[in-house]
């Protein structure tokens, strides 16, 4: 009796651990998606289908560095903030694919306040892709913002690309994100060269930063990249020479609860003074790359 109870016992035991083996294969089956590879950034980049202004933009903005740099993951839902033309937008949809969102954010204007413009344009990119860009952002001035999204949706669509949705968000600045992310279900959120705009708009920064720290989940990404300011000048040239000082921008973003995690050198130049709006001779300006993440 004592032989079939240790072997009972011991048939319960291997039963267990089976089961704990099964539930960790069952567990395994659906690993995390790998993180978007370069060679992956780059083909993303490279598609043909691609609009001619995005391509000479592409000469400045380094999107295959950036796209690798993110680290991006199919499925993610992004915030693309203060998204422009949606350049930007785009590429993240394109590099997340079908099962994933980009929402993509701008500030609708009051038609009871007047329109804030900076002190100077801003300036300092290459001639071409400077030129590129604009018209990027507003092929025809008559359209607006979710407009110029849609078109780039239905171009997508058309071309057959299996991109994310692109959803149009019209919210001020303070408070960027749409409510069905604002608790936590963002994996990543960019702010591409317009953090430095919001010094002369008068932005609330805090409330900006705050607002993004609590809509990303635990992990999440918060990507922004700007023009270089000198040090000492924190955001006072936001509307003139269009630059922001590197560890101001860091220390306001860290104030929200957000962790440096890494720095990117792609679009760094040290033959820039960082004295001037359009450096001369013209040169792109020097841009860094930062990625925080929330604990």
């Amino acid at each position: 009796m004592r032989t079939r109870r240790l072997f009972r016992a011991d048939f319960l035991l291997i039963a267990l651990l089976s089961m704990g083996l099964i539930g960790c294969a069952a567990s395994g089956a659906a690993p995390t998606p790998p993180t978007l590879a370069y060679d992956r950034a780059a083909q993303i980049v490279a598609s043909t289908d691609r609009s001619a202004a995005d391509r000479t933009n592409d000469i400045r903005r380094h999107p295959t560095e950036l796209l690798a740099f993110i680290g991006i993951r199919p499925g993610w839902t992004a915030l693309d903030v203060s998204t422009g033309g949606g350049y930007t937008a785009e590429l993240l949809a394109r590099a997340i694919g079908p099962s994933g969102t980009v929402y993509a954010q701008s500030q609708p204007r009051d038609p009871n306040k007047a329109a804030v413009s900076p002190a100077a344009p801003e300036g300092g990119g290459s001639p071409v892709a400077t030129a590129a860009a604009a018209s990027s952002v507003s092929p025809r001035p008559q359209r607006n913002t979710a407009d110029v999204l849609a078109e780039r949706e239905r171009n997508m669509q058309v071309a057959g690309v299996a991109a994310a949705k692109i959803v149009y968000v019209g919210q001020r600045f303070e408070n960027p994100v749409p409510p069905l992310t604002s608790d936590a279900k963002l994996d990543l959120v960019t702010l591409m060269f317009n953090y430095h705009d919001f010094g002369f708009l008068g932005v609330d920064r805090p409330a900006l930063n705050l607002a993004v720290f609590r809509a990303l989940k635990p992990g999440g990404l918060y990507v922004i990249a700007d023009h270089a300011g000198r040090p000492g000048t924190g955001i006072s040239e936001s509307g003139t020479l269009h630059r922001i000082e590197q560890s101001f921008l860091r220390s306001e973003v860290e104030a929200a609860g957000f962790k440096l995690m890494s720095e990117g050198s792609f679009l760094r130049n040290p033959n820039d003074p960082r004295d001037r709006n359009t450096p001369e001779p013209p040169q792109p300006k020097d841009e860094f790359v930062l990625k925080f993440v929330k604990p």
